[in-house]
């Protein structure tokens, strides 16, 4: 992939370009798995990501070599940057079609919890059936998602 794609937080507060380069992967290590609430699902950008409003990004050095960005007023996460700007990661969540990524590495597996796969059986639940069981009665549910989720 050579063009930019754009692309945004849950509230829509920070939208960004980005030049995805290369497939996609995930990162296990225990400050990904915490900061993404799971495993890291990124696509290297080679610092090519450009907010449009750097006043609702928050940025937090997470070590020497490197700094998770996230939207303030939602809290999503969107990318991990170099602290030396030669390289970023970008959630593929937070573009339009995150299906469009092929998922082709995984580093830290060493780190990685026993209790999930990528290619594993798990029990699938729609969007309907997460909002049927989950959801309160009075709550306002999002507008149907219109991205194939096979």
């Amino acid at each position: 992939m050579t063009s930019a794609l754009s692309g945004s937080c849950l509230c829509g507060a920070c939208s960004f370009t980005a030049t995805p380069q290369g497939d996609a992967g995930v990162c296990h290590c225990g400050m990904c798995r915490k900061w993404s609430g799971g495993m890291f699902i990124a696509i290297g950008c080679n610092g090519t990501v450009q907010f449009t409003d750097t006043s609702v990004i928050t940025r937090f050095k997470s070590s020497e070599w490197g700094e998770r960005v996230f939207c303030s007023r939602c809290g999503s996460n969107l990318a991990w940057l170099a602290a030396d700007g030669s390289a970023s990661a970008v959630s593929i969540h937070c573009f339009d079609h995150p299906g469009q990524f092929n998922v082709t590495s995984q580093i830290f597996i060493d780190r990685k919890p026993e209790n999930y796969a990528l290619a594993n059986a798990t029990a699938v639940m729609t969007e309907a059936e997460v909002f049927a069981k989950f959801a309160p009665s009075t709550a306002a549910k999002p507008a149907p998602s219109t991205e194939s989720n096979a």
